[in-house]
């Protein structure tokens, strides 16, 4: 949810900044804005609307200054407008600022700033940041950058909730200063010039070495070098770090939209997420974990957290560890985890998915559990985000930038990394047939060239979008580890084409559901595990004897003239299977999606990195 740029160097920062802006699309937004240091003091151009919007304003033209901030605003406090637009100044259009996150306190000290002449011209809570910085400014009786940045730090002591700030003053045209609690930022450098972003992506074209604050660290930039503060203002040694990712990777490369892209990718995301670790003649190697026989015989439960897409992957994962490794595993939806009081303590193993690693709500369970004494394991996409700062170890799925809103290739390479921990958890435990985990293995290999078969149903997918995408309602079903599958297919469709669709296990039609089933509605159904399979055709003989029309997703042999549509998939174990049976239903929702003429990468109200609760 929003997203901000900065930039400090030798060129102009408007394009650089509009450039970065647009890259940070996908992350959801109703309007954007910009800010630079000119000759005669803090630029200011912002409304509401698309970054072209800013892009063909007049005064965008005029801007030459080489120290800027630019932001896309998802509407939180106040409804989208030019005023609530960011970035924000102070009354005396001294400091300008642009802000991620949630300031909880804002009114006390909006009240307070009120009190000591400051007027407010937006309903946000990020005016008062430049406001505070100006009133604690002032209280220094100097003009130095150590006044400034301590000015910064003071008021960031006062803020509660979370927040990613990036500060320009016109009293000091040479820096900039960030600061970050909670909200990801990272600093992108070379050697005269100093890059500043939400995410990675938007400025992994000009660099591929990347600084990551921790919480309430400073940063004070020049063009030249950067400077890093603790929250006493102690200067700190900070190393950076090396973003193998390609740049264009973040480009959409002659397809239509990115959600194409990244869907077609999956096949050398999952050959990434492998890489070496998987071997016939070798035990796993995640060496980065470091677990013991001993360690693993104590837990009594896993939990794996994570929101959306992230969890669904988690229940896709949850029979894989149950089977081999013979250890509960509960798998738990982050924004509730917190608030039940979960039983946690140094028995519990706690696994938290989240393709950015800065979804608010996962890393607030992980820290939760990590105060109960649990150990901790991230799984995440991106290298240093926020979660692999807190957990304490890290898995990544290497699947490269995931730019459209909709996670494809992210899904399947943590269902394969949850499949790859449970191996890696069972031949250290030693309690598993050696044959079967060899040939898990076998199709873990095999899986890069089955996703590229199954591609093959492209154009029939594309044939039943055209029938249905007019349609209100869509069911999904399936048993088993193909119910998990079914879940993760109707919020794809309800994420980008706005049909409302849900999913029930097959098994609970006639406990309910059955009732809403009416001559043409369409039930889509996974049909992959072999033990469920006659359960599951007899589910759908009742809802294709109340008028349903059928799509069936299926690894195995069926007689085609028993349902509307079958689609054919290749056969794998049944702990990989929802790597290849989701994909006909990745393709389903982008196609209704584009016949209904919507924007596919970014569906309305919704963000890539959910970085609020």
């Amino acid at each position: 949810m929003c997203g901000i740029v900065g930039y400090i160097g030798t060129k102009r920062a408007c394009p650089i900044l509009l450039a970065g802006l647009s890259r940070l699309e996908y992350r959801g937004y109703d309007s954007a804005g910009i800010s630079t240091i000119e000759k005669d003091g803090l630029s200011l151009v912002k409304d509401k609307g698309r970054v072209k919007v800013l892009e063909d304003k007049p005064e965008i033209n005029s801007l030459k200054g080489t120290i800027g901030i630019a932001h896309t605003r998802w509407a939180t406090h106040g409804k989208p407008s030019k005023e609530n637009s960011h970035p924000h100044q102070d009354n005396h259009k001294i400091f300008s600022v642009v802000h991620n996150g949630i300031i909880e306190n804002f009114q006390e000290l909006r009240s307070m700033l009120e009190k000591n002449g400051y007027n407010f011209l937006s309903q946000t809570d990020t005016e008062i940041i430049p406001n505070l910085i100006h009133y604690y400014y002032e209280k220094e009786h100097e003009n130095t950058v150590h006044a400034f940045l301590k000015a910064v730090r003071n008021c960031c002591l006062d803020l509660k909730g979370s927040f990613a700030i990036e500060v320009i003053s016109k009293l000091f045209p040479k820096n900039m200063i960030v600061v970050r609690k909670d909200s990801p930022l990272v600093i992108g450098t070379c050697e005269d010039e100093k890059y500043l972003s939400s995410d990675i992506p938007a400025i992994l074209s000009y660099t591929r070495d990347f600084y990551f604050l921790n919480d309430l660290e400073f940063a004070l930039l020049e063009n030249t070098c950067v400077k890093f503060y603790n929250v006493n203002l102690e200067e700190i040694d900070k190393p950076s770090s090396s973003i193998e990712w390609n740049a264009a990777a973040s480009e959409k490369n002659g397809y239509e939209d990115f959600m194409l892209k990244e869907i077609y990718e999956q096949p050398t995301a999952i050959r990434e997420t492998i890489g070496s670790k998987i071997s016939l003649d070798n035990k796993c190697d995640f060496e980065e974990l470091r677990f013991t026989k001993s360690y693993l015989e104590t837990i009594d439960k896993i939990y794996i957290v994570a929101c959306g897409t992230a969890m669904h992957a988690g229940l896709a994962g949850k029979n894989v560890i149950e089977k081999l490794c013979r250890i509960p595993v509960e798998v738990d939806i982050a924004s509730e985890f917190r608030y039940r009081n979960p039983i946690l303590n140094e028995k519990i193993l706690c696994i938290f998915i989240s393709q950015s690693g800065e979804t608010a709500d996962t890393i607030a369970a992980l820290k939760l559990a990590k105060r109960c004494g649990s150990k901790t394991i991230a799984l995440t996409n991106v290298i240093g985000s926020s979660i692999t700062r807190e957990a304490d170890y890290s898995m990544y799925t290497h699947a490269g930038p995931e730019i459209a809103v909709a996670s494809t290739k992210a899904y399947t390479s943590q269902v394969l990394l949850v499949n790859m921990l449970a191996v890696y958890f069972a031949e250290i435990l030693g309690n598993t047939d050696v044959s079967e985990i060899s040939n898990i293995k076998q199709e873990m290999l095999n899986l890069p060239k089955k996703i590229e078969e199954t591609f093959s149903c492209k154009d029939a997918i594309q044939e039943f979008a055209k029938k249905i995408y007019q349609e209100k309602d869509v069911f999904f079903l399936g048993r088993g580890i193909d119910e998990t599958v079914a879940k993760e297919g109707a919020l794809k469709l309800k994420e980008i084409s706005y049909i409302h669709s849900e999913s029930y296990p097959a098994g609970e039609l006639k406990h309910g559901p059955i009732s809403l089933i009416e001559n043409g509605i369409t039930v889509i159904s996974i049909l992959t595990d072999s033990a469920l399979m006659e359960k599951t055709i007899s589910n759908i003989q009742e809802v294709i004897s109340r008028g349903a029309k059928t799509l069936v997703i299926t690894s195995h042999a069926c007689d085609p003239s028993m349902f509307d549509e079958t689609i054919q998939i290749p056969d794998t174990i049944t702990y990989l299977s929802p790597i290849l049976s989701i994909i006909p239903l990745q393709l389903l929702a982008y196609y209704i999606s584009k016949e209904k003429g919507l924007d596919v990468d970014k569906p309305r109200n919704l963000a890539k990195s959910v970085t609020v609760e």
